[in-house]
């Protein structure tokens, strides 16, 4: 399990979050999907697109996928992506209360299988399924902590208040992404590159093994996490997502980064469907 820098310990955490999708001004449907839940071994609660929330007596989880396969199988993967993990993740809230050593890393990696293992059903069992597969990123927080689970080309970034910049986590589950992550092609012939889309790794379809990039972030007051599928990054660099994401200064209405995000993308001429989940936590010693 891979992981960056150890917060420090303060007595109360809280997330704010904002979430946005949008079908495009191309496709004729939306296959993106994203998921935001409180939750403890006891019950669950959906979290709306937008909202504030205490992390000391619940945890909170948040997801997005892109689905992919013919006719509507590509919007059915990504939604029964995120409803598994409804179903699947608040069992393990008192592992996640244990830490990172109490097995988090397996939860992430067995969530992960079954997930792919309905998908590989449907796909088999229904016509209207075959080939059907899905994207999945998952962000799951807990006191101080995030844990993720990664695979396909959705990703996770990371902006450290204390650092500043922003980096991405997660990695692409493309050759592009490893060509890029070895120094062998700058972002914007990353970006440019004719098989950018081509995933090594997803969820369902033909894909024999699951194996999802897992880690850990420690976090601080004021840390900034998005969620995204890749149709918010075709047109818009790593730079344009720090502009409108540095200040902080956040609200649901009049300045909500999510949907920022999304309707930039959308007027630079993105030609999937565009998803952002937007994450800051706030904190008191």
């Amino acid at each position: 399990m891979e992981s960056f820098a150890r917060n420090k310990s303060t007595k109360t955490w809280s997330l704010k979050w904002y979430g946005c999708t949008d079908r495009g001004r191309i496709r004729p449907n939306n296959e993106d999907a994203f998921l935001g839940l409180q939750f403890d071994a006891r019950e669950v609660l959906h979290l709306g697109k937008f909202g504030d929330t205490s992390l000391m007596t619940m945890d909170c989880v948040f997801a997005v996928s892109d689905g992919m396969g013919g006719a509507q199988a590509g919007e059915y993967a990504s939604r029964v992506t995120v409803e598994k993990i409804t179903r699947l993740l608040p069992r393990s809230f008192h592992t996640a209360a244990l830490g990172l050593d109490a097995g988090c890393a397996d939860v992430l990696s067995e969530l992960f299988t079954q997930i792919h293992r309905a998908l590989t059903y449907l796909g088999s069992s229904y016509e209207e399924c075959e080939g059907m597969e899905a994207t999945l990123t998952m962000a799951w927080f807990t006191p101080g902590w995030m844990y993720f689970a990664h695979i396909g080309d959705s990703r996770i970034y990371y902006l450290s208040k204390r650092e500043g910049g922003i980096k991405q986590i997660t990695h692409d589950d493309t050759h592009v992404g490893w060509l890029f992550r070895n120094g062998m092609i700058n972002e914007r012939e990353a970006r440019e590159h004719p098989r950018r889309n081509v995933l090594q790794k997803a969820l369902g379809g033909g894909n024999q093994f699951v194996d999802p990039q897992v880690g850990a972030v420690g976090y601080e007051p004021g840390d900034i996490f998005l969620l995204c599928t890749d149709g918010l990054i075709e047109k818009l660099y790593d730079q344009n997502l720090l502009e409108i994401l540095k200040t902080g200064r956040f609200s649901t209405e009049k300045n909500n980064p999510a949907q920022k995000l999304v309707m930039e993308a959308i007027e630079r001429g993105s030609r999937d469907n565009v998803t952002a989940l937007v994450v800051q936590v706030a904190g008191e010693a």
